[in-house]
């Protein structure tokens, strides 16, 4: 079973093995608005934990998304190049951005799991 995690950032990454599912939360997305364009890393990719592996473009701004733990990008969701809304309509499924192979599984200790980031995203409002 998949297990996920989140960052202060409000990227989430759903765990199953050594490979991650990347995206933005139900929380970003909602106080991005409308997004009209995602820019998605290339396959075989290495990032590390912190860095800017996507950018997201909605009608209010444009955001970094962060690497939530080093590895190396497997795949990226190329439905997203023309169909952008599915960041806004589901986030958490079929608007993920990219799949990661995890270099080192203990850096999601660092992350928040489902409750934490409920209580910090609750603090925020």
């Amino acid at each position: 079973m998949a297990e996920t995690y989140f960052t202060k950032d409000h990227e989430f990454i759903r765990v199953a093995g050594d490979v991650g599912v990347v995206g933005i939360t139900d929380y970003a997305q909602k106080k991005l608005g409308d997004v009209v364009f995602v820019e998605l890393p290339e396959p075989g990719l290495h990032v590390s934990k912190g860095a800017q592996v996507a950018v997201v473009e909605s009608v209010k701004a444009a955001s970094e998304i962060f690497a939530p733990v080093s590895g190396e990008v497997l795949e990226v969701n190329r439905e997203l190049d023309a169909a952008p809304a599915k960041v806004n309509e589901d986030p958490l499924d079929a608007g993920w951005f990219l799949r990661l192979r995890i270099a080192d599984t203990a850096e999601l200790a660092d992350l928040m799991d489902e409750a934490a980031y409920a209580d910090f995203i609750a603090s925020l409002d």
